[in-house]
């Protein structure tokens, strides 16, 4: 089974970057500590993962976006369905997505899109602990 880790991205980003339009990897763009922490273990695991950007959608960790700033609340209708649209076209081919959050900030614009995103076929588990990102097989959790 094919599996893919992915988080949402943050306000926190390398400011150096800020108005250089220097593109840059997703590991390098958000300095945010839960970021940081969720790419270290993914990269330390040798499992796959992605970042969910406001702004540019699913990015992999081989793929470059310039510094940006949009948060949650300013993405519209519009803007959603190209998320939601580009979250599922990007990561249909994994048997199972698994979305890293922390249930206490998780803002409702991720929440509906994962919503949306099981609505239409795609297989998203939700977890809040970096210990589950491991390399395994067939699991009873995802069944």
């Amino acid at each position: 089974m094919s599996r893919l880790y992915i988080t949402h991205g943050s306000e926190k980003k390398d400011d150096s970057l800020r108005g250089t339009n220097q593109r840059v990897t997703p590991d390098r763009l958000y300095t945010a500590t839960t970021i940081r922490r969720f790419t270290r273990k993914c990269i330390d695991k040798s499992v796959e993962w992605a970042i969910l950007s406001d702004k540019f959608g699913v990015v992999f960790p081989q793929e470059k976006i310039d510094w940006y700033q949009k948060h949650p609340d300013q993405v519209d209708e519009e803007e959603f369905q190209w998320l939601l649209g580009n979250f599922i076209y990007r990561l249909f081919g994994y048997d199972w997505v698994w979305f890293y959050h922390n249930p206490r900030s998780f803002h409702p614009l991720y929440g509906r899109l994962v919503e949306e995103a099981r609505d239409r076929g795609l297989q998203v588990k939700m977890f809040s602990h970096l210990s589950e990102i491991r390399i395994t097989e067939d699991t009873q959790e995802e069944k």
